[in-house]
């Protein structure tokens, strides 16, 4: 109830949510610790990082268009019923928990044939799992040969090497650490090296390069981010 009370509350022509195309005064903060400001949409609750994917999809793809079966994992409320209502997609959404997934699912061990999926959709998962390379080979095999996936992490852009250790159990010291309570680790640049390993072709996409300063300020998007693309 209290989201559409806010979104009338905030309504303005500062920002602009490009999910919904709804435009408000300012967008909430968010963030572990210290907080962002203009991040959250008050209508989808998207993050930059949705937004980001939202445009990339919409003017850099046919996902809008054309039939495609798609696995997504931990759908994302800001994407989730507008995904499913696109009538030309088979669209599946998977997770190990969450009860709004179509299918229960470990990302080590998934129960889908090889080649299954024209796209995948694994955004800010990995960074959670503590044997990232057995999903990423999961990843490969459902992936059909030729399809395209879209695997967003948080990524610290300063960092050429990814860290990650184990023995880090407390969830404070994972938060100050990791930069999240529930993170494993943090990505760095070899990231998409790693995917590469696996057999993906790896497109590292700064969607942000092709938007002017208006529209980065206009949708609230983190300047620089990366979307990594991979392709089988």
């Amino acid at each position: 109830m209290i989201r559409p009370i806010l979104a009338f509350i905030l309504k303005g022509k500062t920002f602009t949510d490009p999910i919904d195309g709804k435009s408000f005064r300012y967008f909430l903060p968010y963030g572990y610790g210290a907080q962002r400001n203009n991040v959250l949409s008050p209508s989808t609750l998207s993050l930059e990082r949705h937004r980001l994917l939202w445009l990339y999809l919409k003017n850099e793809t046919d996902f809008f268009s054309k039939s495609y079966k798609v696995l997504h994992f931990a759908p994302e409320q800001c994407f989730l019923k507008r995904f499913k209502n696109l009538k030309h997609l088979d669209y599946i959404t998977t997770d190990l928990e969450s009860p709004i997934a179509d299918v229960k699912a470990d990302i080590c061990n998934l129960p889908f044939e090889d080649n299954s999926y024209d796209i995948i959709l694994c955004n800010h998962v990995l960074e959670h799992i503590p044997d990232d390379t057995k999903a990423i080979q999961e990843l490969y095999r459902v992936l059909k040969i030729g399809g395209m996936g879209i695997f967003q992490i948080p990524q610290d852009l300063n960092r050429e090497t990814t860290f990650e250790d184990h023995t880090i159990t407390d969830k404070k010291e994972r938060a100050k650490i990791f930069g999240q309570y529930d993170h494993v680790r943090v990505y760095g640049l070899d990231y998409f090296d790693k995917l590469r390993a696996f057999g993906f072709k790896v497109e590292e996409v700064d969607y942000t390069a092709n938007l002017s300063e208006t529209d980065i300020t206009k949708y609230c998007l983190a300047k620089g981010e990366i979307i990594p693309v991979v392709y089988k």
